[in-house]
């Protein structure tokens, strides 16, 4: 039979012993055998993907966050490996995307029995990553938000860390389009998108796509209450109009700089902080499993 291998990160599984049991169930039963590998402070998935594939799996199911996610699909990407998702993070992006249920049933039906879907990835100064990226206030909000708060409230736990930073100060960026003329922007952050989705569902890059072979970019520069209520009001309307406060551009390649060394991050993981972030396009580099239907 073949052999599916489940990347699981230990802290979003509470009774391991029973989640591995279900999932040998049900592996069996769609003519699956099932490997296990469990991630590390230390190893965060990526080695562990390589490792199930050099023992011959031909589906690899990350069961996390966007952070196993990113880890597998960097492994994954061009081997033709395709990627399953077992959602069990604070924010779900990649799976919110790609449309993909939570349960692990259905999840697992996804991964096992559904079809393949070949998506693009993206890098951030060499870091794979498959949902957003970002430079800025978003990555401060990810930093402050401390891991217990987010197992007890979900996203609303990166909605009280982003209140707190509402009130800080803009910084001077430069943001290059695709080896364009530099575009100066006072703002409190910039995102490089492959999917637009923040946490909570909320829409930030509605035009985004993980299967377009452009990148979506958008530098957020609201200062003051009702800045900052403009921005909600688009992002809750799924506006694509732009705007002063959230401007947006596509591209495939997006080159940042600021004018101090700020945080970074690029699915939800962060990047150590630096005054600069470039983000280049990997079109079609991985193939994904989705719900049949």
């Amino acid at each position: 039979m073949p052999a599916a291998a489940f990347v699981i990160n230990r802290t979003r599984v509470r009774d391991l012993c029973e989640f591995t049991r279900r999932c040998r169930q049900i592996t069996a039963a769609s003519g699956w055998d099932a490997l296990f590998f469990e991630t590390t402070v230390d190893e965060q998935g990526a080695g562990l993907a390589r490792e199930a594939i050099a023992a011959g799996a031909r589906l690899v199911a990350a069961v996390g966050g966007d952070g196993t996610v990113r880890a597998c699909a960097q492994a994954l990407a061009c081997t033709g490996v395709p990627l399953a998702i077992v959602p069990r993070g604070t924010a779900n992006l990649a799976a919110r995307a790609l449309g993909l249920p939570s349960g692990l049933g259905a999840a697992l039906a996804a991964g096992l029995r559904g079809r393949e879907r070949r998506i693009d990835l993206a890098a951030a100064d060499g870091m794979t990553f498959a949902a957003m990226a970002g430079i800025g206030l978003d990555a401060a909000v990810v930093a402050a938000t401390p891991r217990l708060l987010k197992e007890r409230l979900g996203w609303l736990a990166y909605a009280m860390a982003g209140t707190a930073h509402l009130a800080g100060r803009p910084h001077r960026f430069t943001v290059r389009i695709d080896g364009g003329e530099p575009m100066t922007r006072w703002a409190r952050s910039v995102v490089v998108g492959n999917a637009g989705l923040l946490p909570g569902g909320f829409m930030l890059l509605p035009d985004a796509r993980l299967d377009d072979a452009l990148l979506d970019v958008g530098i957020l520069a609201a200062s003051g209450p009702l800045g900052w209520a403009q921005v909600a009001h688009r992002v809750l309307a799924r506006s694509r109009r732009g705007s002063r406060q959230l401007e947006r551009h596509q591209a495939r390649r997006v080159e940042v700089s600021a004018d101090a060394i700020l945080p970074r991050e690029a699915d939800g993981e962060i990047i150590a902080p630096s005054r600069s972030l470039t983000v280049t396009l990997r079109p079609a580099a991985l193939l994904v499993r989705v719900p049949a239907g």
